[in-house]
């Protein structure tokens, strides 16, 4: 199995390991999620009927409204919210839904990492220290 190691920089701290959920689509918290279960509800958006409960949610940033910490905080309160996760775009909206979430998240990475993370590998995110551990499908689909 090959590993890679992208260094970043903290968003909210804590260690989280899990599989990778991967979208170049920005995410709506208003109206493009359920907020109950994680799943993306978005008719567009690529990840349309997927859940992000559990995962490591891999994607660029936030698009739209304030919602994002209402429908964050939510999924929190439900246990329907992502592990970890990690974003190249850094709003108010993102941030603020990432620190309700509890989740460690990190940005800024040295790499992209929408183009170095496949949906299924496996992330391991240490945002107290800004290092996410890529390992890469063994047998990519």
């Amino acid at each position: 199995m090959k590993k890679i190691i992208l260094r970043g920089r903290k968003v909210v701290g804590g260690c989280a390991e899990g599989e990778a959920l991967v979208t170049k689509d920005t995410i709506s918290g208003w109206g493009g999620l359920n907020p109950l279960t994680g799943t993306i509800t978005e008719l567009r958006h690529e990840l349309y009927g997927q859940s992000f409960k559990d995962k490591v949610l891999v994607f660029p940033g936030a698009k739209g409204s304030s919602g994002w910490s209402v429908s964050f905080h939510t999924a929190r309160l439900a246990g329907a919210a992502p592990k970890a996760m990690i974003f190249n775009v850094v709003t108010t909206k993102v941030a603020l839904g990432a620190v309700v979430t509890r989740a460690p998240a990190v940005t800024d990475l040295d790499q992209d990492p929408l183009t170095i993370i496949e949906t299924g590998d496996w992330i391991k995110v240490d945002a107290d220290n800004g290092i996410v551990e890529i390992t890469k499908l063994a047998n990519p689909s």
